[in-house]
């Protein structure tokens, strides 16, 4: 016999309910619960819809067989436009040999980096590449040249030197002229000494191989340069590289080489960040101003065909003052030179032994030229004042020479554009009233003069020019050149006073 508990019917009735209201509260909880994960995943889901996309960091690598580059004729097509530093710069030349083989000139396009200066300017159009905050880039260039990479302070230099907007003017249709008669493989026509000239008027205008408008014609310029001295087993820079033979070779070499140094010392500050590198240039250059110091004659000059014994005392002017500034552009690169103290040491001894009693630099001898003008006057004290001794009397007397008696008119005889490129530099150092004199003679004689073109007639309106070795402005590149950078003049570099 077994016993049962019996619930009573009230007792069952609230259990029942019981029993309801935890179903009820479990399936409401269930159904809060799957609400609640659902609006989670909902708003991960949409987060990610709305989000950009993650981009992969892909660098692409060129295969290695495709970046050997065939040896052929250089004519670097260039792409340059300014803006803001790229993150990974392209270098436009990169590639360097030692070995004694001209440099492979290629026809390719070269993306080359941008890079702020300044207010943004390109450097060929006057970008602020000077000390300026901007001009980053050119940070380290030698304080001598300092006023021409900047378009405000080029101008302002210009403007406080005398130099007129009609000056940069004629600056710039001449620069287009040389670019215009420029040859495919980077000389001009004439003597190669004309290459140095242009290259000299292209960076005196603070135009390197970044330049917008002249980068690729600066380039080609400095590679034809280049090639000279890894053809010619010595290192001369000349088409004709045989001293005895060739009698301009001491003009030729000395003149490319004081192009090839100041290309020297820009390229140097442009591969700093990895823009720029002409294979060989330094080599080339250090090659070419070491062998102007060893062939010095004993008296301290330099004579035709760079021999090493003269019988005019030594050389003459002419020669001597282009290796003078040639040596001076080397010492701006800051690369090591042989001797390089002791040269320039009796370079400056003969130089000041050609001034005259009555102020003239002599062209081989004390007070003697070729005219009733010493037209090297201005050479001779030029040579004095770069090399730092600009207080000595001899620059002194000279000036008062040439401030008495020098002549400009273009279409006369006294127009020796050859002397007058060392007395415009020579007298601007000078300043004060005797530059203001002088700045009054050339300046619009010049300007009035420039062809349509942005070339120069020949001077001289048909008579015989008062001048040494005047047959040589009849060569378009050669007089232009010189008028160009009489007219840069006024930025190029400082005056003494202000070095």
């Amino acid at each position: 016999m077994s016993l049962h508990a019996q619930l009573s019917p009230e007792a069952q009735a609230r259990l029942d309910a019981q029993q309801r209201n935890s179903t009820l509260s479990s399936a409401a909880i269930a159904v809060l619960s799957l609400s609640l994960l659902g609006l989670v995943l909902g708003y991960i889901f949409i987060d990610t819809i709305f989000k950009d996309p993650i981009q992969p960091d892909v660098t692409w690598v060129k295969p290695q067989e495709e970046d050997v580059i065939k040896p052929e004729k250089l004519h670097p097509s260039t792409t340059r436009k300014p803006a803001a530093p790229a993150a990974n710069r392209t270098r436009v030349i990169v590639s360097i040999t030692q070995a004694n083989v001209t440099l492979p000139m290629v026809d390719m396009p070269v993306d080359v980096p941008a890079v702020q200066f300044g207010d943004g300017d390109d450097f060929g159009q006057g970008g602020d590449l000077g000390r300026d905050p901007g001009g980053d880039a050119f940070r380290d260039l030698p304080p001598v040249f300092d006023k021409r990479c900047s378009k405000a302070d080029r101008m302002a230099r210009l403007k406080q030197a005398g130099g007129t907007d009609a000056c940069e003017e004629a600056v710039s249709k001449a620069l287009q002229w040389l670019k215009s008669t420029q040859s495919r493989e980077g000389n001009w026509p004439g003597n190669c000494s004309n290459t140095g000239f242009a290259l000299l008027a292209y960076l005196g205008h603070c135009e390197t191989p970044l330049s917008e408008e002249y980068g690729d014609s600066c380039t080609r310029a400095i590679s034809y340069l280049v090639n000279l001295g890894m053809k010619n087993p010595a290192g001369w820079l000349s088409t004709s590289p045989n001293p005895a033979a060739n009698k301009q070779l001491c003009y030729e070499h000395a003149i490319n080489t004081y192009a090839l140094a100041e290309a020297v010392t820009f390229c140097r500050i442009l591969r700093k960040d990895g823009m720029v590198g002409i294979p060989n240039l330094e080599e080339v250059a250090r090659k070419a101003g070491q062998l102007i110091i060893d062939n010095q004659t004993k008296q301290g000059g330099w004579e035709y065909g760079y021999a090493e014994t003269s019988n005019r005392g030594g050389g003459d002017l002419s020669i001597t003052a282009w290796q003078m500034q040639a040596l001076k552009a080397c010492k701006h690169t800051g690369m090591d030179f042989r001797n390089l103290t002791p040269c320039v040491r009796r370079g400056m001894e003969y130089v000041e032994g050609l001034a005259g009693s009555n102020g003239g630099f002599g062209y081989s001898a004390a007070g003697k030229g070729h005219t009733d003008y010493l037209t090297l006057t201005g050479a001779g004290m030029l040579c004095m004042q770069i090399w730092d001794r600009e207080s000595r009397s001899v620059v002194r007397d000279g000036a008062r020479y040439v401030d008495k008696n020098t002549r400009f008119e273009y279409n006369t005889r006294f127009a020796d554009l050859y002397g007058h490129y060392y007395e415009a530099q020579a007298m601007l150092n000078r300043g004060g009233e005797q530059w203001r004199r002088h700045n009054n003679r050339i300046r619009d004689e010049l300007i009035r003069n420039q062809n349509p073109d942005g070339s120069w007639k020949t001077p001289g309106g048909g008579k015989e020019l008062r001048a040494v070795a005047p047959a040589y402005v009849q060569d378009a590149t050669y007089r232009t050149c010189l008028c160009t950078l009489m007219l840069e003049v006024y930025y190029r570099f400082l005056p003494s006073s202000e070095r």
